[in-house]
């Protein structure tokens, strides 16, 4: 029995290695046709003359459209190249017929046929001695079922999860938040509209609807987003995310003013040593009239009472830093309408390097410069700051 279906098995391999190699060969002799079926000169010829007609008749539809040409004399001038346009096709059509090839163009075909033939026999060369060919497959089903860290079958998981319960509201509470960080703003958008619609407003809901309403706009805080945040902060009113991108808005409309005051404010009730205190003192730094002395409490970073503590405090991990990776967001697509902010740069490469994305911040020193060149003031700015942050220079241009 053990024979029968070893024998068995070997006939199968042998009929599969012949598959593969019939299909090899048709998919080559394919390709090699036409390589090697030359058309003569008169074809090219006449191809190219054809063309030449149809430029001529588009050329003619664009000056009759202009009123460059009269009426009659477009017609007629139509009526000829489309005489001479026929003619060309039929001479490209009565010499297609091989009439002969020089040395060169002969060797060119040769050597791309030889290509097309090597090509293959080195693919399963190369698969026989360094591929797997035991390897089991992996089906999607299988793959769906044990998605390991693969973000993606994550995605594709909690997507079908919510295709058969499409009102499973603690699934669009999981999916949306990734969507984000993926960069599927839209996505992210319904998403959370649909986790507001079923579990209610919130503040984490609100704020990640207006924060992904703001990348999708490259950082513009709009009104729909503006309403959003709003209403978070009539459910908490100490929440820094909200608090940020309303003053952010306010900024963005000219507010200079305004803005300073609520930026402030926010310095004011967080946390000494919140992780987006560096990114709200830049927009103040930005912001004060030159020379004025920081407001009471801007100094030491914050000067909070309990509430605001327990508010900040309450933010998961991941809500912080999806708060402070939207304030980027939002400097990152001002500085791209506007590559000639020296303070922009400078703000952008601290808070990659807060948030220790050392790739981001070396990214960011390499655009700064492309605005600022070393060899000027703020070039040198930029390339000390990078040094006191330990950000690698010497990839910079």
């Amino acid at each position: 029995m053990r024979c029968s279906l070893a024998k068995g098995l070997e006939r199968l391999d042998m009929v599969f290695w012949i598959i593969v190699a019939v299909m090899t060969a048709t998919v080559a002799a394919l390709l090699l046709l036409p390589l090697l079926r030359a058309a003569g000169p008169g074809a090219v010829a006449g191809q190219h003359d054809a063309e030449v007609y149809r430029d001529q008749l588009e050329e003619l539809k664009r000056d009759a459209r202009n009123g460059l040409i009269a009426p009659d004399e477009a017609e007629l001038a139509r009526a000829e190249i489309a005489r001479r346009l026929l003619a060309a096709s039929a001479k490209a059509e009565r010499k297609t017929a091989p009439v002969g090839m020089s040395s060169a163009g002969r060797a060119n075909r040769l050597a791309q046929a030889a290509v097309i033939v090597v090509l293959p026999v080195v693919g399963l060369c190369l698969y026989l001695t360094t591929g797997s060919p035991e390897l089991p497959d992996a089906p999607l089903s299988v793959r769906l079922a044990d998605p390991g860290d693969d973000i993606e079958i994550l995605i594709a998981q909690a997507e079908r999860q919510l295709a058969a319960n499409p009102e499973d509201g603690a699934g669009y509470d999981v999916l949306a938040p990734i969507y984000y960080r993926s960069g599927r703003f839209d996505d992210a958008i319904s998403a959370f509209s649909n986790a507001i619609r079923i579990n209610g407003p919130s503040p984490q809901r609100l704020g990640g609807y207006a924060e992904s309403l703001i990348a999708r706009s490259g950082g513009l805080v709009a009104t729909e987003a503006r309403k959003a945040l709003e209403q978070s902060l009539a459910l908490q009113s100490q929440d820094p995310r909200a608090r940020f991108y309303l003053a952010l808005g306010l900024e963005q409309d000219g507010k200079a003013d305004e803005a300073l005051t609520a930026f402030r404010e926010i310095v004011k009730t967080s946390p000494a040593g919140a992780p987006w205190l560096p990114l709200v003192n830049e927009h103040i730094a930005a912001l004060a009239p030159a020379g004025s002395a920081p407001a009471a409490g801007e100094a030491r970073l914050g000067g909070p009472d309990a509430a605001a503590i327990a508010n900040a405090e309450a933010m998961s991990t991941d809500d912080r830093r999806q708060m402070i990776e939207g304030m980027v967001s939002s400097l990152a697509a001002k500085l791209k309408k506007d590559p000639a902010n020296l303070e922009g740069w400078q703000r952008i490469i601290r808070s990659y390097a807060v948030l220790g994305e050392t790739a981001k911040a070396e990214g960011a020193l390499r655009e700064g410069l492309a605005a600022f060149p070393r060899e000027g003031d703020g070039g040198r700015q930029l390339l000390a700051l990078a040094a006191e942050l330990g950000i690698d220079t010497g990839r910079a241009p």
